[in-house]
């Protein structure tokens, strides 16, 4: 009967041993699949993390440029701005001279 006890165990033991495998076999299975979802999770957001970065620079080169154009612009139009000053200021000029020529005329008469 000591035998006979004895085997039964054994078996009992290795239908637990082998429950277990299984079980072990079965979240190692989970693990790897999860493990790939995390793969294609983080190659996604790499893929999205390079085209945020390119998509900055380019706005980076074209805020350079609209920046570049406006410096531009500014100094065109200060140059004008002092060019239309300088015409205002000749106008102002002649209409005084004009202005008091006629004094001048009317004095001589």
């Amino acid at each position: 009967m000591g035998i006979l006890k004895t085997i039964k165990q054994d078996v009992g033991s290795d239908l637990a041993i082998r429950r277990r495998n299984e079980e072990l076999e079965k979240e190692l299975q989970a693990s790897r699949e999860r493990e790939q979802v995390m793969r294609q999770q983080l190659q996604r957001a790499c893929e999205r993390l390079k085209v945020a970065e390119e998509a900055e620079e380019r706005l980076s080169s074209q805020l350079g440029e609209l920046e570049a154009e406006a410096l531009t612009q500014a100094r065109d139009y200060h140059h004008q701005i002092a060019a239309l000053m300088n015409q205002l200021s000749q106008a102002q000029k002649l209409l005084q001279i004009r202005l008091q020529q006629p004094q001048l005329q009317s004095a001589s008469v």
